[in-house]
């Protein structure tokens, strides 16, 4: 055996570079691979709309889109709206996810809270967003604290139906083998039922902010005078089109860009599963 062969046979730090140069090379071949559906879809209404097949009066092509986005960057109006629905979002989010999590543990972990408390927050969900807001207007006014009540009972039902259901699948063999040595209940909670209970949570969290950035839409409907919703309307108003195009547009990449920050940050604790979609995508 040569000794150039031995030395990348032996040298650790070696097999550790090129591990992580093919794990960069995989995400990024991932990301471009995500993009390919829209990029297409992109440029064949761009076509569409040149050679004549439409247009492009309801629905502009990229490039009119693309020019109204960057003259709303340039004046700073779209930075204006981005940081109001953002700052809205963050807000309603947080408290969703924080009372979503208290009461869905409560009635995962408490089968006399669960029949208590479950039947009426299940009636609650059922009620449209939109018929919340005459509602809040009068408890609240048309301030801040309606719109992030607003995002927030949006977020909650997720979140709490994924804690729920996460603590009450849970396999009762494996809390049986925690209880056999002699865990106490903290530990039992911390060793057995939030590893078990994580990855249904970070998908629960994922449902809940995708809730939390359609809410927002609707929260905005209460006089805000700021927010990419804001956008939405006033260019209905004054029949703009690509303005109302590049509004959702803005809503998809911000929306996509906090799920993806939600999974790379819960990545790191969702190691040891040992998954079909893991294993295959490693391969």
């Amino acid at each position: 055996m040569s000794s150039a062969h031995m030395t990348m046979t032996l040298d650790p730090a070696s097999a550790a570079a090129a591990r992580t140069k093919a794990v960069r090379s995989w995400r990024w071949s991932r990301a471009l691979l995500g993009l390919m559906l829209p990029v297409a879809l992109a440029l064949l209404w761009e076509f569409a709309v040149r050679a004549g097949f439409s247009n492009g009066r309801l629905v502009p092509p990229p490039s009119v889109i693309w020019n109204t986005l960057v003259e709303l960057a340039r004046s700073g109006e779209l930075w204006v709206h981005v940081r109001a629905t953002v700052a809205r979002v963050a807000a309603g989010f947080a408290l969703g996810v924080v009372a979503g999590t208290l009461f869905g543990a409560i009635s995962g972990y408490s089968v006399l809270s669960r029949r208590l408390l479950d039947p009426t927050l299940q009636a609650l969900r059922a009620i449209p967003s939109i018929a919340w807001v005459p509602l809040f207007i009068l408890w609240f006014g048309i301030f801040e604290q309606s719109k992030i009540t607003l995002i927030a009972v949006g977020v909650f039902f997720p979140v709490y139906l994924g804690v729920m259901g996460a603590i009450m699948s849970v396999d009762r063999k494996i809390v049986e083998v925690g209880r056999v040595f002699r865990l106490s209940g903290p530990a039992l909670v911390r060793r057995i039922l939030l590893p078990a209970v994580l990855p249904a949570y970070i998908v629960s969290l994922r449902s809940g902010l995708g809730l939390g950035w359609m809410f927002v839409v609707a929260a905005e409907l209460l006089g805000a005078s700021e927010g990419l919703g804001f956008l939405l309307i006033d260019g209905q108003q004054l029949g703009k089109p690509a303005q109302i195009v590049a509004a959702i547009v803005t809503f998809a990449v911000i929306g996509k860009t906090t799920d993806w920050i939600i999974a790379a940050a819960s990545a790191p604790f969702l190691r040891w599963e040992d998954r079909f979609s893991a294993r295959s995508e490693g391969a």
